[in-house]
């Protein structure tokens, strides 16, 4: 049968929303079941309630227990609460609203009782943060009710500090360790009353996300060039939070833009499948952004045109010269125009990118005489460069990006599909050359570099000890017939353990990780010496990989 990703959603593909529903209520999790208990991955809780890994009870006791742990940090001022559009998000918004407000916390929902894009909500967070001391009880935080671009049965629960960016491990792990006893003890300590009376409480007010974020764009990036430039965008949020923020934008903005496709559907029947046959808001895949790409190659008058995912804090960019950019190309382009042109910056700034990022950053990040520094895999590890302005760029692999004002200022420390894919229309507005082009610009003085990702099986005895590898474990001298340069077990950025391995020479890298989800590791591999070169890495980093975990 042939595969039929990049093919429109088929009615069967499509998941019973009121099953989902009836399930997010209905049933309670068997918490013998390590899949059924809560676990925070790199961006929160995720799960479906029709596999009771994503149920009210879990929600109600992930809340109570960000509750306690804000008591505990001394955290007394509002709490943001955002959602995007999937079908978990609703209830389960509406649970935690019903245990903040027994509690006696302030909760801000949004104030059109719409949806706001995690970028928007670490921008709520900042500001109404911006001057306080660390340790000023009035201090505000967030929680966002998103499981960002995965599929449409799947909810997600993550809690953002007062630092605006993703809680680190230190933060969820307390977290998940208490709502795990919560659910262990029957949500006998959890505090919770109706949901009219949480909605009628004076603890619950509103806050206009939108308006907050998008009369703020121009401190961020250079609007007026996009405006007089006249450059066409073609902007789909893909069914996702940013929704109502593209329209506003263009409209406050006077950019002539258009809202590709305002649809929102709990179910996605619009999109068209990914590369596993699934339906799966990934603006970075090429399967799942088929759609848009199509309407360009056909001739649509977009200069730029972007997609976002369910929470838009990823971006994808699609051009009329080259379809839609890989994310390291993009990130590379974006990364060699900001620094040449944000002159509000820093002089001291340094260029962030996780170590499974392709290592044109290093080389761009070289040729602007910046220093590179690479951390391990997840957003929360730029949030204290965004915050002082010395990172002033950080980005991931993933899609996932975000950068300081132009005056050097914070914007976001959470990811910002909205701002990347502005970027992209201020860099065509600017040098008068579309991102592609601009990356070909790269390869021609850089060299042009193959990149991939594939999957090893491995079993969850062999995942662990990858995890817990020591560069001393590697034995081997040689990769793809270059001398290894380095072993690395530790991000050479911050020396945080990366729970895998790297192992670079000086045309080619490879990072092994283990999955949080499947029995399989991940490889990374990229090589500057073509695509047959980057095949012999992969099969070695295999091989090598297999060898020391045995």
């Amino acid at each position: 049968m042939a595969n039929r990703a990049g093919t429109l959603a088929l009615p069967n593909d499509l998941v019973d929303i009121t099953a989902l529903l009836d399930a997010y209520y209905d049933v309670s999790p068997d918490l013998n079941d390590p899949g059924q208990r809560v676990a925070f991955g790199t961006s929160g809780h995720r799960g479906s309630s029709l596999k009771a890994s994503f149920n009210e009870k879990h929600i109600a006791a992930i809340t109570q227990a960000i509750v306690e742990y804000r008591a505990g940090q001394g955290i007394e001022g509002p709490l943001f609460l955002a959602k995007d559009t999937h079908a978990l998000s609703e209830p389960s918004t509406n649970t935690a609203l019903e245990v903040l407000a027994a509690n006696g916390v302030q909760v801000l929902v949004d104030a059109r009782h719409g949806y706001t894009p995690t970028p928007s909500a670490s921008h709520a967070i900042l500001k109404y943060n911006a001057g306080r001391a660390e340790n000023d009880p009035g201090r505000a935080d967030g929680i966002i009710v998103t499981p960002s671009h995965n599929p449409p049965s799947d909810g997600g629960f993550k809690y953002n500090p007062p630092h605006g960016g993703p809680a680190d491990t230190d933060a969820t792990g307390w977290i998940a360790n208490r709502a795990n006893e919560l659910l262990e003890a029957g949500l006998s300590g959890v505090k919770r009353v109706p949901l009219a009376d949480a909605l009628a409480a004076d603890s619950t007010g509103q806050f206009d996300f939108l308006s907050s974020y998008v009369d703020d764009l121009p401190q961020v990036l250079d609007l007026d060039a996009i405006r007089n430039a006249g450059v066409r965008i073609g902007a789909d949020p893909m069914g996702g939070a940013s929704v109502d923020y593209w329209g506003e934008i263009g409209e406050r903005h006077h950019l002539d833009l258009t809202v590709v496709n305002p649809t929102v559907d709990p179910q996605w029947a619009f999109m068209t499948l990914d590369w596993d046959e699934k339906i799966r808001m990934d603006c970075s895949s090429p399967f799942a952004m088929a759609s848009l790409i199509q309407k360009v190659s056909q001739g649509a008058n977009y200069d730029i045109a972007t997609g976002n995912d369910a929470d838009a804090d990823r971006h994808g960019i699609v051009t009329p010269d080259g379809g839609l950019m890989n994310p390291n190309h993009y990130l590379s382009v974006a990364i060699d125009y900001l620094y040449r042109h944000r002159t509000g910056w820093r002089p001291d700034t340094v260029v962030g990118k996780t170590l499974v990022s392709s290592s044109m950053i290093d080389r761009v990040a070289d040729g602007l005489g910046k220093k590179l520094v690479e951390v391990p895999v997840g957003f929360k590890w730029f949030v204290p460069g965004l915050l002082s302005g010395q990172g002033a760029f950080g980005g991931e692999e993933s899609a996932g990006a975000s950068f300081v004002k132009r005056d050097g200022g914070v914007w976001t420390t959470d990811k910002d599909g909205i701002l990347l894919c502005l970027l992209a229309s201020e860099i065509r507005a600017v040098t008068g050359r579309s991102p592609s082009e601009l990356y070909g610009e790269l390869t021609a003085k850089y060299g042009s570099p193959s990149y991939a990702r594939i999957d090893a099986a491995a079993s969850r005895e062999q995942k662990a000890k990858l995890g817990k590898l020591s560069a001393e474990d590697v034995t081997a001298t040689e990769l793809a017939g270059e001398p290894i340069t380095a072993k690395l077990t530790e991000a050479p950025g911050n020396g945080a353990k990366i729970g895998g391995l790297k192992v670079t020479t000086e045309n080619a890298w490879f990072a092994a990780r283990p999955s949080g989800t499947e029995d399989v590791y991940k490889i990374y591999a990229e090589s500057f010496k073509g695509d047959d070169h980057l095949k012999q890495v992969q099969a070695e980093a295999k091989a090598l990989v297999d060898s020391v975990i045995a």
